[in-house]
């Protein structure tokens, strides 16, 4: 609890969203790479391992999601939303996005639905080591109907504010 009250004390963005990844990763921070392309650099240093993981504790869960909604690249937000679904499961990482939806910033709502598209990847056991052997995995973890719906409500919400 400590680890997630320090992080979330800071001003989230998508550099101290990727450093604390890398850091709970044991990667080093990239000293030497220049500030601009830093974020990018460690999520790209980040991307294997956690892919490779059958398994994430629950201090990832935070930090994986703020980096996922902080990258400011729809087509790279998916680095971090994808170990996320296989570690903790496509219901958990939609409900997450839904809660920036409804409360975040106007920048972390658009975040959320950048990240909203890369949260219906199909998952396969080929892919994770998050399956069992027999390629199985418990299906509550992505049982998400009613999240999607109540997504898609909020969206279609005619008093909501606009993201």
């Amino acid at each position: 609890m400590a680890g997630e009250e320090r992080y979330e004390a800071e001003a989230p963005t998508f550099l101290s969203s990727a450093a604390e990844v890398a850091r709970l990763l044991n990667i080093d921070y990239a000293a030497g790479v220049p500030e601009d392309r830093r974020a990018r650099h460690l999520a790209r240093a980040v991307r294997k391992p956690l892919l490779e993981r059958a398994s994430l504790p629950e201090e990832f869960f935070v930090p994986l999601m703020a980096a996922a909604v902080y990258d400011p690249d729809p087509s790279f937000c998916r680095w971090f939303v994808e170990p996320a679904l296989y570690a903790f499961g496509r219901r958990r990482v939609m409900a997450a996005l839904l809660n920036y939806l409804r409360t975040g910033t106007d920048a972390e709502r658009a975040g959320a639905k950048r990240a909203w598209y890369c949260a219906h990847l199909p998952l396969r056991a080929d892919r994770s080591p998050a399956y069992a052997p027999d390629g199985s995995r418990d299906p509550a973890l992505d049982e998400s109907h009613d999240v999607v719906d109540k997504w898609l409500e909020y969206v279609a919400s005619p008093d909501r504010n606009q993201a």
